[in-house]
């Protein structure tokens, strides 16, 4: 058996919270690869809305098991919380979320770090969410971590000091002021909670769960071109996106992926800095960002808006190995006579049709073909043959340009307002 991988295409926010939870009931296990509590999958079904930072978005069902892999950094604080508010909607954790030994701990500092860096920036910050996702990531890779596993052992203690210790230098060369002792005593409450979890060498479980028969769905965070290697650097997350990213998050091997679920908006979003060729800086920008709530789950900073970019959905298909597409929020276009779609990009004098390595120096000009809108409500269809032709022309057009099938149309927040298209392949 291999494992599914499910991804966003796209600058984050493209709704991917939403579709593991309708496809939760297909698979066996749901498992974080990448990220932290940077991320916000929201879920709405019952009439309330639900929003998950580190914790797999098929939690809420009964009938599998949600792990959190080794590539996930997790704040103990905000873990706390989440946990805290599944167990006041009857949730029960403890036999559903599995920790990976492996998945690195954000520390106090860490998020210290990410304010006094993102800080000395000035004009140039990058739109950090200074949850202390790069701090840690850096700490990672620079060999002085704390992992999950080191929670329960007798030096843990002093290894959290000796790292912190280290943060203070760092600090200290900020000139930044903080108030650790403020800090620590939440800090501290989440790792206990930890402790009440059950830990475990994800890639030993997983890859083993996969030789029993069970199906897996690899949940990823962010998107495609936050990637810290693909995505328009330096304006990215602190970690691999894109569907290699589920390899090593997991311990999967590259010839056990399977399926890969492509996410996208029918339009564009980012949150932060950074390029954005479709940016719409004027009144239907503003439309679609009030009509579409447009907000960041995590942050709350309103979305800066977009046509879709066809250029860049093809670089996202093209690194991930896209072999299903689900476009989500087509309701929010009802509102719209005609809606635009790039196709190309002016750039240094030529016309193209991929993504150049450097858009962040260099300008470049998105060249639209337009397309009927469907001016019709879509919140309220339940099938397939209920939805108007130029939403299905829309479809077709993408469809044709990405060379990719595009299986779920969703029409609504909620889990019921999931239309699945007639080549759907988790039907």
């Amino acid at each position: 058996m291999s494992a599914d991988v499910l991804l966003g295409l796209q600058w984050g926010d493209e709704g991917k919270g939403k579709i593991v939870d309708v496809l939760t009931p297909k698979y066996d296990i749901i498992a974080r690869f990448q990220g932290g509590p940077n991320a916000g999958h929201t879920l709405e079904f019952n009439g309330i809305k639900h929003v998950l930072h580190t914790i797999p978005s098929g939690i809420f069902h009964d009938s599998n098991i949600n792990v959190v892999g080794n590539g996930v950094v997790i704040d103990p604080v905000i873990f706390k919380k989440e946990i805290d508010a599944l167990k006041k909607l009857g949730v029960d954790v403890s036999k559903k979320l599995l920790i990976s030994k492996r998945a690195h701990l954000i520390l106090p500092t860490h998020r210290l770090l990410d304010a006094a860096s993102e800080a000395a920036k000035g004009k140039d910050k990058i739109g950090s969410t200074l949850k202390g996702i790069g701090p840690t990531y850096m700490d990672k890779t620079g060999r002085n971590g704390l992992r999950v596993g080191d929670i329960t052992t007798p030096a843990f203690k002093q290894k959290y000091d000796t790292l912190v210790a280290k943060h203070k230098q760092l600090l200290a060369f900020h000139n930044y002021e903080y108030n650790l002792a403020e800090l620590e005593p939440a800090f501290f409450e989440g790792i206990e909670v930890l402790k009440e979890l059950q830990h475990i060498d994800s890639e030993q479980y997983i890859n083993k769960a996969m030789r029993a028969g069970k199906k897996v769905l690899a949940e990823g965070a962010q998107g495609s071109l936050l990637d810290i290697d693909f995505g328009t650097y330096p304006f990215v997350t602190s970690s691999n996106t894109v569907t290699a990213g589920a390899c090593t998050g997991l311990g999967v091997a590259p010839n056990k992926i399977g399926n890969v679920i492509g996410i996208f908006k029918a339009y564009c979003t980012r949150v932060g800095s950074g390029p954005f060729p479709t940016e719409l800086n004027d009144e239907t920008g503003e439309k679609i960002r009030q009509v579409g709530r447009e907000f960041g789950a995590t942050t709350g900073r309103p979305r800066r808006c977009g046509w879709l970019d066809l250029p860049a959905l093809n670089y996202a298909i093209m690194i991930n190995g896209a072999t299903e597409l689900m476009m989500m929020k087509a309701d929010i276009l009802s509102e719209f006579d005609t809606i635009k779609i790039c196709t190309h990009y002016k750039f240094k004098g030529e016309t193209i049709d991929y993504l150049p390595y450097d858009i962040v120096d260099n300008a470049i000009e998105p060249v639209y073909i337009e397309m009927k809108g469907w001016k019709k409500d879509l919140t309220k269809m339940d099938n397939i043959d209920q939805l108007p032709v130029e939403l299905k022309d829309y479809v077709a057009y993408i469809e044709k340009q990405t060379g990719v099938p595009i299986s779920i149309v969703s029409i609504g927040p909620d889990r019921k307002q999931t239309i699945f298209m007639e080549h759907a392949l988790v039907k």
